[in-house]
């Protein structure tokens, strides 16, 4: 088996995935299985899944883990939390910061909105590079922090600053966010990402905003702009 022709993709695709996430609080299988999908048609542009190792990094809803292993990898999710679905079927409970895997040893390592809510992603970044085999592939996607939905579910109050967002939040809703800026979420931008993928020991397959159309790639060559309007950054990079 040899890796998908590239595909282009357009605004169909992001009306569907657009709809898809206004469900997440409601009816979040839908989203995430969507999303998944998504995700594995964009890697296989880029390798085979059947008989790959992948490390899912910061994983969490289940809808990947049957969404990899219907591929044939042997999907190992990866996360902090052992009470996280994927982690409880066959995972392993783990520091992003510090991997507990040997250097070069999975094929691609995936890591989908959880690069905003660790303290020094670089550092999180560089791990996933370290054990990735040479020739291996990883994807990381994150939402940075000034973009419409930067501050989760606190959105699009962070615009005015994250603390006030917390405060207002928590008056509507009786409750703390579970995302808290500084706590459990960070300020994190386009340009971190793009920077250390261009010093990353490997070669960048692809730098877009991860759920507009292909042609929006451009839109990352505009300092400012791209904070506000790429939403969700994806990295494709490929081990050297």
């Amino acid at each position: 088996m040899t890796p998908a022709p590239m595909q282009r993709r357009g605004l169909r695709r992001s009306v569907r995935l657009f709809r898809a996430f206004l469900l997440e609080q409601t009816q979040p299988e839908v989203f995430y299985s969507t999303l998944a999908s998504d995700s594995i048609a964009l890697l296989r542009e880029h390798t085979d899944l059947a008989g790959r190792t992948v490390l899912d990094v910061g994983a969490g809803p289940s809808e990947f883990a049957r969404a990899f292993r219907a591929e044939g990898a042997r999907y190992v999710p990866v996360d902090h939390d052992a009470s996280v679905a994927s982690v409880r079927d066959g995972g392993v409970v783990g520091d992003a910061l510090r991997l507990p895997l040997a250097d070069g040893s999975v094929d691609v390592v995936f890591s989908s909105n959880m690069w905003e809510h660790v303290p020094d992603p670089e550092a999180v970044a560089d791990e996933m590079l370290r054990v990735t085999r040479r020739g291996g592939v990883v994807l990381l996607s994150y939402t940075n922090w000034l973009s419409p939905w930067g501050g989760h579910e606190t959105s699009p109050w962070h615009w005015l600053g994250g603390e006030r967002a917390i405060r207002r939040y928590e008056r509507k809703h009786g409750h703390l966010p579970k995302n808290r800026v500084g706590e459990t979420l960070h300020r994190v931008s386009v340009r971190q990402g793009l920077d250390w993928a261009k010093g990353a020991d490997a070669q960048v397959l692809v730098a877009r905003p991860r759920y507009l159309p292909d042609g929006c790639a451009a839109l990352l060559r505009v300092p400012g702009l791209r904070e506000v309007v790429t939403w969700n950054l994806l990295l494709v990079l490929r081990r050297r």
